[in-house]
């Protein structure tokens, strides 16, 4: 199914759903549906988003935009999000690697 719009897919909350489920060991993750999908919050900062289309984006600084960036990651418009490439969401390890980088990223902007 895809989007009209703005609103959310029925793949979008799922997609929260199974990547929450991925990180609980991270600590606190929770979601929030937020404006063109949902925020991703861990000790209340957001660190990742899942766009209306189910698509998962990951907080990024200077610690970790590298590995974004040369895995050929989009920008979320300009704000601090990447895409998270194919092999990372395939593996659950790497994706929580990610994730924690990104959680770090998170709580240093605060």
């Amino acid at each position: 199914m895809g989007t009209i719009g703005n609103r959310l897919t029925t793949y979008s909350p799922l997609a929260a759903e199974e990547f929450v489920r991925k990180l609980k060991p991270q600590g606190e993750v929770s979601v929030k549906e937020m404006f063109e999908g949902f925020g991703i919050f861990e000790g209340g900062s957001m660190f990742a988003r899942v766009k209306s289309n189910g698509r998962l984006f990951l907080n990024a600084d200077d610690s970790n935009r590298k590995a974004f960036e040369t895995a050929g990651s989009e920008q979320h418009g300009r704000m601090p999000y990447f895409s998270v490439p194919g092999e990372v969401l395939e593996r659950d390890g790497d994706l929580r690697e990610w994730a924690r980088q990104s959680i770090e990223a998170a709580h240093w902007v605060k």
